[in-house]
């Protein structure tokens, strides 16, 4: 059975993470033979990254609503963003029907959103003090952690793993596999791919492939 089409919002504001973007847009983007498209969503037309990369966004900041996926980078000013209503208000996530990751600081937008409750989160130890602030319970010492929809990562590199998540998740695990092995460094494919999928297959669960 071919994957099912999906399309992901990389949500996005002015101070991004480059690494925590960027890898997991074109990790998910290698699934566009499968009908998945990964786009970045933002409340302007325009951001720019904590490294002074700015980019254009195609998608409005509503375009995470409806959404088969929605993934929050970490970035400079996620604290702020997270206790600024005008912005969480415009966003109204189901994780009924969609997946929905977090990374790093992005992860306190998933707590200010209501979408961790009691869910362990995985985060960067910058962001943790500011976790622990906002009462989530964080998972120390662990890059990755999911359960059911919702799924956190700590650490840019971390990326790999929630894009992983994503895929399996979404697609299966034959395309995500394909997926990683096109990406994977030259002369460790095998073992690149299955360290990945052995951090995040705990996490899977039932899932096509």
């Amino acid at each position: 059975m071919p994957p099912t089409p999906m399309r992901v919002a990389i949500v996005v504001f002015d101070g991004f993470s480059e690494l925590d973007t960027f890898i997991t847009f074109g990790l998910l983007n290698r699934l566009g033979t499968s009908g998945w498209k990964a786009e970045l969503a933002a409340p302007s037309a325009r951001v720019t990254s904590m490294g002074g990369v700015t980019v254009d966004t195609p998608q409005p900041l509503e375009f995470a609503n409806e959404a088969g996926a929605v993934v929050f980078p970490g970035g400079l000013y996620s604290r702020a963003i997270a206790e600024n209503s005008a912005v969480i208000d415009r966003l109204q996530l189901d994780p009924v029907r969609q997946l929905i990751g977090g990374q790093c600081s992005g992860t306190l937008l998933l707590a200010r959103l209501g979408l961790l409750a009691d869910l362990p989160a995985a985060t960067d130890v910058a962001s943790k003090p500011w976790m622990v602030q906002a009462g989530v319970r964080v998972a120390d010492d662990t890059p990755f952690h999911a359960r059911g929809p919702v799924a956190t990562a700590g650490g840019a590199f971390a990326a790999h793993y929630l894009a992983t998540w994503l895929m399996w998740k979404g697609a299966g695990l034959e395309a995500a596999t394909q997926a990683l092995q096109q990406t994977a460094p030259v002369g460790q494919k095998d073992d690149w791919t299955e360290r990945l999928l052995a951090v995040v297959r705990p996490h899977v669960g039932a899932v096509p492939g």
